[in-house]
């Protein structure tokens, strides 16, 4: 248990830091803050690999189609980060 979480903390830090570097734009955010975007974003690429291709946990936790999962579903996080974040300014 203890190894899946610093395995997924060790993949959402690399998939927040791709994801932010792909992206143009400031972001200021912390290590962990990337590391939790990046988290968010496994969840978000895992569940739509999962309704678009049937995978599932059973074929390995950590699979290359994984990480690409998870950078994508980090990008779609960190967009939608950007456009909520630029919403608070204009109505904060």
């Amino acid at each position: 248990m203890l190894w899946s979480l610093i395995v997924l903390a060790i993949v959402g830090l690399i998939a927040g830091f791709i994801a932010r570097a792909l992206l143009p734009g400031r972001d200021p955010m912390s290590i962990l803050q990337t590391m939790l975007l990046g988290v968010v974003g496994s969840f978000v690429g895992g569940a739509a690999g999962y309704f678009l291709f049937g995978a599932d946990i059973d074929e390995g936790a950590v699979q290359a189609s994984g990480l690409i999962g998870s950078i994508l579903g980090s990008i779609v996080a960190l967009m939608a980060y950007r456009a909520f974040a630029q919403d608070r300014r204009v109505f904060g």
